[in-house]
């Protein structure tokens, strides 16, 4: 029989308000850190059912067991929280303290090794609060599974912890030697749904030091949410106009980490609406010079923008994608935002997705410009549900054929994949909508999450009222929520070899005479004829 015991006498210290604080700190964890980083992540409907389990009327602690899938990105390795497995009775004893019974871990141990899945033990400590230390009898029971987990799944043992206030806290068990097996916190737990609900741990991921450059901002919705909202890691798939706008507006408001991940390079077509392109710059890779454009104006005390010259659809930039928090897609093919659409749900990472849409009459006058805004997570509509990609069109692009210029004349003169119209202000202004979704899901401004998918006419100038659609009972990608590696779909793949091509440099620009050249001119045709 495993015990269970709250750790708030030896990490914590209470508050004359009847609450604990706790204060980890690397030193106090007992193990070493690895540069490898770790974090668990589960959707708003496991989050309830094992709240409403965990945490009990009477205050005692409770424990059971979940299932959970690897999500490997580049440099983070995530557990994502499929479904529990809830204790039938007398599987588990509740004393105050928790412990199981032998008979229950076999049984999850079974459906874990069953499923292709890894093992967690869930346990509450009903009168903490914020991230939550472990007590040596907490060490104990994780540790001392942990072996057995590792030999039935191959995979890390993984424990959760949910304080009273609903914020977890979780942590792998890793093989590092034969029978032995060292802790490696997560730094970050998130929640996934109609927001997105992230706890983190200070000792890894610090309280950012708000700068005098956010004063502003902070004003407006506070140091907690803006300590919430720093912290998370931005990726920007596509450089182009739109995410130019919002991975500027990303490093003014204080975001910390921010990913851009684009394979395409600028072109001179590019500088009437790319934020970061100049005259000089024409060639260079967007990844690259939208990172670097980022680092001018980042206003937090610590700020990195990492640029990653790749498609999302091939394995470096998928990787760098399952790093992230939140996603920004900003891609008009279908293939990228297929890949998208699967990350969403299968890897619990919220895409923030939007579309500009312009049309033009025969007399070559403006007609119609739209353009859309919509979160696509757990609970909400998929892309290809809502209509913003064709999935026929996702193996032709894969084939080469939406880079095959012949394949394109071929099309009719109304097909999206004709359309090439855009303005800067209507990119601006569908930026403006894609960051709003993204704030409010993060920071719920009165309860009031998720604005629906949004669409603006910009000829007639109104918005029509916010849709909250739902997956066809058809769609696929329902049934993959919290898989991860394990989601059976394989969406990455080589880049179409038509795809890369290098615009050539503009000659540079012949300055304009200044004042005293154009008088010293005038004077020589004056005196010398």
């Amino acid at each position: 029989m495993a015990i269970l015991v709250s750790p708030l006498q030896e990490l914590g210290r209470r508050e004359e308000g009847g609450g604990y604080l706790h204060e980890p700190r690397l030193e106090t964890m007992g193990h070493a850190m690895t540069r490898a980083v770790r974090s668990a992540a589960m959707s708003e409907a496991v989050d309830a059912l094992a709240r409403r389990h965990l945490l009990r009327a009477d205050r005692q602690e409770d424990l059971c067991f979940a299932l959970w899938h690897p999500s490997t990105g580049q440099t983070r390795t995530t557990a994502l929280v499929e479904r529990l497995i809830l204790p039938r009775e007398g599987e588990r004893n509740v004393h105050g303290n928790a412990s199981f019974e032998s008979h229950y871990f076999t049984r999850a141990l079974s459906e874990a090794a069953e499923a292709g899945a890894g093992l967690a033990l869930m346990h509450s400590h009903p009168g903490g609060l914020a991230w939550q230390g472990m007590s040596p009898d907490d060490i104990n029971t994780e540790q001392g599974h942990a072996a057995a987990v590792y030999g039935a799944t191959k995979f890390p043992f993984v424990g959760f912890t949910v304080a009273s206030d609903g914020a977890w806290s979780a942590r792998f068990w890793e093989r590092t030697a034969p029978r032995q097996y060292a802790r490696q916190d997560c730094t970050t737990v998130r929640v996934v749904g109609e927001k997105l609900r992230s706890t983190f741990m200070e000792a890894l991921a610090p309280v950012p030091r708000g700068t005098d450059a956010q004063i502003r901002t902070i004003s407006a919705w506070g140091r907690k949410k803006q300590a919430d909202l720093a912290r998370l890691r931005v990726g920007i798939v596509g450089a182009g106009s739109v995410g130019a706008f919002i991975a500027e507006g990303m490093a003014r408001t204080g975001i910390e980490d921010v990913t851009v991940v684009d394979f395409d390079r600028i072109e001179a077509k590019n500088l009437d609406r790319l934020l970061y392109a100049k005259r000089s710059n024409v060639g260079v890779l967007k990844a690259e010079a939208l990172a670097g454009h980022l680092g001018e104006c980042a206003t937090a005390a610590r700020f990195n923008a990492l640029p990653v010259v790749a498609a999302v659809y091939e394995d470096a930039g998928f990787r760098a994608a399952l790093d992230c928090n939140v996603l920004f897609s900003c891609v008009d093919r279908p293939w990228g935002r297929h890949v998208l659409n699967l990350i969403a749900y299968a890897h619990l990472i919220p895409v923030i997705d939007g579309g500009i849409s312009v049309r033009t009459n025969r007399q070559e006058e403006l007609a119609a410009a739209d353009w859309r805004a919509h979160t696509v997570t757990v609970g909400h509509q998929c892309m290809q549900c809502i209509g913003q990609y064709d999935a026929g069109l996702v193996q032709l692009e894969r084939e080469g054929y939406l880079d095959d210029p012949t394949y394109i004349q071929g099309l009719d003169k109304g097909h999206p994949l004709k359309a090439r119209e855009n303005v800067f202000a209507f990119s601006m202004s569908c930026a403006s909508l894609q960051t709003l979704q993204m704030l409010a899901m993060v920071l719920d401004p009165l309860g009031r999450s998720n604005p629906g998918q949004q669409l603006y006419h910009f000829v007639g100038s109104f918005m029509e009222p916010s849709q909250h659609g739902k997956c066809s009972p058809e769609c696929l990608f329902a049934d993959i929520v919290a898989l991860g590696d394990h989601c059976g779909f394989e969406v990455t793949g080589a880049p179409p070899a038509n795809r890369d091509h290098v615009p050539e440099k503009l000659p540079e620009r012949v300055p304009s005479p200044s004042l005293f050249q154009r008088i010293s001119r005038a004077a020589k045709r004056l005196f010398i004829g």
